[in-house]
């Protein structure tokens, strides 16, 4: 089920900024995070998983054996132009073969163009979109096209989206969801099952928690993206 993020008034906010992305489309230009053929248009949200790693640090998924061959990195050349060395090692292993890679391209200019303007308008949104999977595969388009934004990609790496985490993946600390949805709810857990806090939130307002040493379990509904708050380990 999808929990929406940018909930009440922040609908408003979300359609100006992918207006303003659709706009951008046209203008053409360069900058460092021009993609070859000109400016890349809005992108188009992403469902979240309720259960996976935050999002810009999931490992890349292994090719089916009906996914489509990848152009070797030495092969990649758009159909028009030339491409920098950073934008090289973005399209590695990611331009199916036959494909011009300015398309290819186009996708990671969208990302970065969609995090510059989220974070122009509100910082924890941006870092919310990322833990979320609303923006999608941040990680790799900031490493190699838009590193300016690399703060946001570290910070959202230690938050959690909705779902449920165990062992090694809790980490101790305070966290805030930022733009939870009326239906909201957590629950903390220690060893042998054993309830150390739970809560919910009607309102839709940011809401805090803190993440004990002895958690064993944390599981998150409806509050979209805890972003952590302080020095968590």
């Amino acid at each position: 089920m999808r929990y929406p993020f940018l909930a009440g008034a922040a609908v408003a906010l979300a359609t100006a900024v992918l207006a303003a992305c659709g706009s951008s489309g046209g203008s053409g230009g360069g900058g460092t995070e021009a993609a070859a053929g000109g400016k890349p248009s809005a992108v188009a949200s992403a469902t979240p998983s309720a259960a996976g790693p935050a999002a810009g640090t999931t490992a890349p998924t292994p090719r089916k054996s009906s996914d489509p061959a990848k152009a070797p990195a030495g092969e990649i050349t758009p159909a028009t132009g030339s491409l920098t060395e950073k934008q090289k090692e973005y399209l590695t292993d990611r331009v199916p073969e036959g494909m011009d890679p300015a398309a290819v391209l186009q996708t990671g200019q969208e990302t970065c163009d969609r995090l510059r303007y989220l974070v122009k308008a509100d910082r924890d949104i941006a870092v919310g979109a990322i833990v979320s999977g609303e923006v999608v595969d941040a990680k790799p388009a900031v490493t190699h096209l838009c590193p300016r934004h690399q703060d946001l990609v570290d910070e959202a790496a230690l938050g959690y989206a909705d779902g449920t985490y165990e062992g090694a993946k809790i980490r101790p600390g305070r966290y805030r969801a930022v733009s939870p949805t009326t239906a909201c709810s957590w629950q903390l857990t220690g060893a042998g099952g054993k309830e150390l806090a739970a809560g919910s939130s009607a309102t839709g307002k940011p809401v805090e928690i803190t993440v004990p040493k002895s958690a064993r379990a944390f599981t998150s509904t409806g509050c979209y993206a805890w972003l952590p708050r302080g020095e968590n380990g």
